[in-house]
Parts: C-alpha cells; sequence; structure tokens
C-alpha cells in the first residue's frame, strides 16, 4: 500500500512527486472532485505502483532541470502502463524525455501569472476561453515536441505549453492546475478526471472515515493507543476517528507545556473530558518544558527541545498506563511538507515538533499513527462535521504545537508568556467580538524582544512591542495578510497598550506567504 494504509476500493490517481512544494495541492484539488489521489516519491518501485492498479498518473513539478545531472527520472515502464498520464511543469519534461523530445534552459524564465493560447480543441481544455490566466513557474522550456505529440498551447515566453498525445492519453502542461491563481486550473483537472479518464467521483469524508477506522484497527489490532491531544482542530478530529475505531483503548494525553493560550488548560479538560467523555490524561508538565526552553532563544533548537519534551512525557504517561502500543498524533500535510520531506526531494522550510528525530524513529518502526497526515486543514474540518463535532471546536484557528514559545521571539521567560498570553486573548476576543473569527485563517499576537521609547502618563517609557499577524488562506501553502477595519486594530493596539504592562507599542505584520510564513517561527 503506498504510504499510508488507508484503503479505497475505488478508481484511485497515483501522483509521482519530483519535489514541487504544489504536489499536495495536485492532491487536494483532485479530492475536491471526489476522486482518490495518493502521492508517492518519483522513485517508488514501480512493481508497488502495479499493486495499486491506478486509474491514471500524474508526474508533479519540481526543482531541477532534466539535464541537470541526477536529475529526478520517473520510471521508463510508467509509460507503457496504457494509462492515462498528465505531466506538469517539470513533470511536462519528463514526459517529452521519454518520447524524444527536447527541453531546455528558456532564456526568459516565467514565474508568476501568465496567459497561455490555446490552440485546436483538446479535450483538456474543453470548456475553457481561447486565452486563460495560469500560473507559472519554471526556467526551462520545451524546445522539440515529441513524436506523436501535438502542441495545444503556447504562451509569451513558451511556444510550447502545452502538449498532448491524444490516442495514448499523455498530456504535459507547462503551468500549474492546481495553484489556486490558474483561473480555471481546477476545471482542466475535472477534463483530465472525467473526460480523459473516465473516472467517478467515489471518494469523500464518510468513505475516508470507513477506510481510516478498518485500517487503525487492522494496524492497532488489540494494542493501545496512546495520542497527544492539544485541544486544536487536528488532534481533537484524531482522537475521535481513534475512539470510534478502537474505543477506550486510546488514551488522550493532554500535556500543559507551559506556553499554552490564557486558561486553555482548564477549557480543554472541560470540553473533552466532561462533555466529550473521551478517555483524557492530564499531564501538567509546565515546569520541566519552561527549564528545558531556559535560555534557548533559537526557533529550531525550541521546537526540537518541545518535540523531544513531548515524546518523554508520553512515555512516562504510558508507564502510569501501564501499556503502549503505538503513539498517535494530529499530523497533517503542511507538518510533513514544510519538515524533512518523505516523498521528494522538497527543500526543508521549517522543522516541526512532530518530525523531531524521536518521532521519526517512531515512524520509522511504525509505532506512529497519522490518519490526518494526507489532508489539509479545511478536510480536516469537513471531516469533523461528519464525524458529528461542534462547529465551534472545528472552526478554531490553527495553534502551532510548540505553542507560545514560537510566538516569543527570543528566549521563553514566565513573564513573556504571561504578556503574551492576555494580548493574544485580547486580539482573539475582539476579532470574535467584531464577528470576523471565522473569516480569518488565523490571527495572534507574537511577542517582539525589540524595546521602544514611549510616553505614558506624560512620562517616558522603554517597554516591549507586540506584532499582530492575521492571515486568510485556503489551505496554509499560501496566505494574504488580512485587510482588518481600522478602527478595530485601533481598539485592538488600544486594549494592549493600556491594560498589560511591559508593552508601548503594537504593530500589524502585512507580509504574505510566500515569501513569509504564517508564524513568525
Amino acid at each position: 500500500m503506498i504510504e499510508h494504509s488507508v484503503q479505497i476500493p475505488n478508481e484511485r490517481i497515483v501522483i509521482l512527486d519530483f519535489g514541487s512544494q504544489y504536489t499536495q495541492l495536485i492532491a487536494r484539488r483532485i479530492r475536491e472532485l471526489q476522486i482518490y489521489a495518493e502521492i508517492v516519491p518519483y522513485y517508488y518501485p514501480f512493481a508497488e505502483i502495479i499493486k495499486e492498479r491506478p486509474a491514471a498518473v500524474i508526474l508533479s513539478g519540481g526543482p531541477s532541470s532534466t539535464y541537470d545531472k541526477n536529475a529526478p527520472k520517473a520510471a521508463p515502464e510508467i509509460f507503457d502502463l496504457n494509462i492515462p498520464i498528465l505531466g506538469i511543469c517539470y513533470g511536462l519534461y519528463q514526459v517529452v524525455e521519454a518520447f524524444r523530445g527536447k527541453t531546455e534552459s528558456a532564456s526568459s524564465k516565467e514565474y508568476g501569472r501568465a496567459i497561455i493560447n490555446l490552440q485546436g480543441r483538446s479535450p483538456l481544455f474543453a470548456g475553457l476561453s481561447d486565452r486563460e490566466q495560469v500560473w507559472m513557474s519554471h526556467g526551462d522550456k520545451v524546445v522539440a515536441v515529441p513524436p506523436g505529440f501535438s502542441v495545444i498551447a503556447s504562451s509569451e515566453n513558451a511556444e510550447i505549453a502545452a502538449i498532448e498525445d491524444r490516442e495514448r492519453k499523455i498530456y504535459g502542461v507547462q503551468f500549474h492546475p492546481e495553484v489556486y491563481h490558474t483561473v480555471n486550473g481546477k476545471k482542466v483537472l475535472h477534463n483530465f478526471l472525467f473526460e480523459i479518464c473516465r473516472l467517478r467521483p467515489s471518494w469523500n469524508m464518510t468513505s475516508f472515515i470507513e477506510s481510516s477506522v478498518e485500517s487503525i484497527r487492522k494496524e492497532v489490532g488489540d494494542g493501545t493507543v496512546l495520542l497527544g491531544l492539544s485541544g486544536g482542530v487536528d488532534s481533537s478530529v484524531t482522537a475521535v476517528l481513534l475512539e470510534k475505531a478502537i474505543g477506550d483503548r486510546c488514551y488522550c494525553v493532554f500535556v500543559n507545556n507551559g506556553v499554552l493560550r490564557k486558561d486553555e488548560h482548564i477549557q480543554v479538560v472541560e470540553r473533552f473530558k466532561k462533555n466529550m467523555n473521551l478517555n483524557l490524561i492530564y499531564a501538567d508538565a509546565s515546569a520541566r518544558f519552561l527549564k528545558r526552553l531556559r535560555g534557548v532563544d533559537d526557533p529550531e533548537k525550541k521546537r526540537a527541545i518541545i518535540g523531544r519534551e513531548f515524546i518523554r512525557v508520553f512515555m512516562d504517561e504510558a508507564k502510569r498506563i501501564g501499556r503502549f502500543d503505538f503513539l498517535a498524533q494530529g499530523t497533517l500535510y503542511p507538518d510533513v511538507i514544510e519538515s524533512v520531506s518523505t516523498r521528494g526531494p522538497s527543500d526543508t522550510i521549517k522543522s516541526h515538533h512532530n518530525r523531531v528525530p524521536e518521532v521519526l524513529k517512531l515512524i520509522k518502526s511504525g509505532k506512529v499513527i497519522e490518519p490526518l497526515k494526507e489532508l489539509f486543514k479545511d478536510e480536516v474540518r469537513e471531516l469533523g462535521r461528519v464525524l458529528g463535532m461542534s462547529e465551534e471546536l472545528i472552526n478554531r484557528q490553527p495553534f502551532p504545537g510548540p505553542g507560545l514559545a514560537i510566538r516569543i521571539i527570543g528566549e521563553v521567560t514566565p513573564e513573556r508568556i504571561r504578556i503574551l498570553q492576555e494580548a493574544d486573548d485580547i486580539v482573539v476576543r475582539e476579532i470574535k467580538e467584531a464577528g470576523l473569527y471565522n473569516d480569518l485563517w488565523q490571527i495572534f499576537a507574537v511577542y517582539l524582544p525589540v524595546k521602544s521609547v514611549g510616553v505614558m502618563g506624560d512620562s517616558r517609557t522603554y517597554e516591549n512591542v507586540i506584532a499582530i499577524r492575521g492571515v486568510t488562506s485556503v489551505d496554509a501553502m499560501t496566505a494574504d495578510w488580512a485587510y482588518l477595519p481600522e478602527g478595530l486594530l485601533r481598539k485592538i493596539s488600544n486594549r494592549i497598550i493600556n491594560e498589560i504592562k511591559g508593552i508601548n507599542r503594537v504593530v500589524y505584520d502585512i507580509s504574505s506567504k510566500p515569501p513569509s510564513t504564517i508564524e513568525w517561527e
């Protein structure tokens, strides 16, 4: 089974990952069209792909050039499967190379929005206009079309922007249809799935639950599972899914790591133990976490320390339980893709607390269950709704595993935690009061170890700064800074400065992702 053990008895797409940061978006767009898609690295054994009996194969983009030394290549047998194939960007070059065409470095690079001109009447572009806005990200170009292929689109900087061999159902596009900025990209994928592959929509969250429950039961057997429950959407949905699969053999351990939001430990215990009746264990380990974090200001070290300490706390709780067979985590795909890639040659953006060496070692040994690791946040929310969870919990904004430790720039101290907890509480309360909470992907406060001069009550002050970060997003892979009403920002700023000792300046972050990440660390 590819990557994870979820069994989907319907038609599926296999995506070969060549390292693009957009690869998971391909799978996500396909799933939105109710077709199951799985991602495997480009070097995944061909024999294993055969076992999957895929309805089609998609070749992703990637940072390499086909003429580079040691450039990643698809197994040649892929093109002999007699099933539809779609190559995207670098995937296009793989198609061209496999069928004896030619690519080379482009004199004019093409990044961002572009206009393509469609040629002929390709089924891949059925229902589209003659000119379409797409998203390009390439420094190479096709200069010779393989025998048997036709050009079906061009752009200003790429005379060959899309090709097809209609008889063999093999297609290649220079642009990225999976990216939101390709206006009709979803329609292109729809055409590939339903007009070319002739598939039927068959995958949804109900089928995901059924297959996940079956898979969890098979993997766990009569064992026990220890789940790190943070109280956020991801771990909460994981907890409900595990409880559905194995009942009270799932022990939900809620660890107070000392860097939670204001009064969060009280709220989580109330919600999950008293109201949802989950098998919850509360471990107050705040003192030991803060001791480990003392004097540490490097964000990667903070994440590593918190990840390792979580494992140690889990192991301590496992000894008290008396039996521990598996560790479960509410890991999502952005956690994986932004850490060390396990699929293709993707660049590491930042490590995550659930991808520290101790966890990776457990994953390699088969002792970690991550039923949501192929899903995006919006898919997890949909899953929560199907599981019957409350809208209040489902719509809870993301909160990082390392908590406020990575929203405090520099050393984590009890005083800085207190200040940030109070500031963040003001921000969230005011946003909710304004009715904007569900419109934003995230909004939170960040503590900056930067002092600035101020005046309070005719006296000079020299205090710290709070930054406010608000973003809108669909899947957290890209994000735009959120425009907030001037009056609301003024009210938030006034409250933070007037009510929290130690802060005399508030700033608003107006950077988007990319180039900035959503979290500051």
